[in-house]
């Protein structure tokens, strides 16, 4: 329950207060360039204390490579890698050992386990996402060899909104500001926006949107394994995502099948559609078109305001949590997406190597 994929396959490990995390990627072809600095670029961008606007944490978040990379190539191998935890504090929670934090998973997991890490919320922390960025490098690496390309940015935060369509941004401004939205007008609204929760002592929630390019078509499975069903999966399971759409999504619910139908037509010999309302994928398998896709995420459950919640005895207690969180967690959670996007992808591209020669 650890691991995602099928050929590529990532196993997570680790706590946020324990010694490391880190994680095995099995799968990965023999010959594709696996760069210790582009792992380390992906891993910086998700760090904590990046900015005035995330926690501060202070995590250099360094990646050691174990096994499975010999002279920046990869051998076929199982990838091991290792972030070793430095700033941890543990205190900061002991007076939460018995207390169930509101919209935490304290309950949930002493209702499976009997028992849970309450030191940061041990392996429910999104602490653990580091692995998951790590591994993602690496299918970004396996991508890069197929000339695919993927890249997320932040479309809402709380009720603001980019209402422009990924075609008409330069996606080469996501890295200009630090909410990573590549509208810098809008960005300094949500800047703002961010800024006045955290002094609130309250937090916000948003959207990030995907956008995948230069995916051939026939990735994905015809029944179970769909394409846009393993890329919901993959993002369901990042902390605090609670939606996903892809293409027209919700919003093409309102329009007749005349108007929201994608008709093909041919441009230098390649099949493409005239519009995209299916996001890439049609029947689970995808059509050569730009991929693309929204991520909600809720609101940052940990507060520093006083909260009401009750204990393991069952009593009525309030709590006023400290540490080091993000008023807004979704600046470091885009190359989270963008991670998992990129082990979905590698996993379906190597799958359909199997089924022609």
């Amino acid at each position: 329950m650890n691991t995602i994929g099928n050929i590529l396959r990532l196993t997570t490990y680790g706590e946020s207060h324990g010694a490391a995390v880190g994680g095995i990627l099995d799968g990965c072809p023999a010959g594709i360039k696996i760069s210790l600095d582009d792992i380390q670029s992906e891993l910086d961008r998700r760090k904590p204390g990046q900015s005035h606007i995330t926690t501060q944490r202070n995590e250099s978040d360094t990646v050691e490579i174990l096994s499975g990379v010999h002279d920046e190539m990869s051998t076929g191998t199982p990838i091991s890698f290792i972030v070793r935890n430095k700033d941890h504090h543990s205190s900061d929670y002991n007076n939460l050992k018995n207390i169930f934090r509101p919209s935490h998973a304290d309950y949930t997991y002493i209702a499976k386990y009997g028992i849970r890490d309450h030191r940061g919320g041990g392996r429910s922390s999104a602490r653990e996402t580091v692995a998951r960025v790590a591994g993602g490098a690496i299918a970004k690496a396996i991508l890069s060899h197929f000339k695919i390309d993927i890249a997320a940015y932040v479309s809402q935060v709380g009720d603001i909104h980019l209402n422009k369509d990924h075609s008409s941004l330069d996606l080469s401004n996501i890295e200009s500001n630090i909410v990573r939205c590549p509208d810098n007008q809008v960005a300094e609204d949500m800047i703002e926006a961010i800024e006045n929760a955290k002094k609130q002592q309250d937090s916000l929630g948003g959207v990030i949107t995907g956008i995948i390019k230069g995916v051939p078509a026939g990735l994905g499975e015809p029944v179970f394994n769909k394409l846009h069903a393993d890329l919901g999966a993959a993002m369901l399971g990042i902390n605090a995502v609670k939606g996903f759409d892809y293409g027209s999504g919700f919003e093409g619910t309102s329009l007749p099948g005349s108007v929201h139908n994608d008709s093909f037509y041919s441009k230098d010999g390649e099949i493409q559609t005239r519009t995209n309302n299916s996001g890439g994928i049609q029947g689970g398998i995808s059509n050569g078109m730009d991929i693309n896709f929204r991520v909600a995420f809720k609101p940052i459950a940990t507060l520093v305001k006083t909260q009401n919640t009750i204990n393991r005895q069952k009593e009525e207690v309030t709590i006023q949590l400290k540490g080091r969180h993000d008023p807004c967690v979704l600046p470091r959670a885009v190359p989270i997406v963008e991670a998992m996007a990129a082990l979905v992808i590698a996993d379906h591209l190597l799958i359909q190597r199997t089924r022609q020669l």
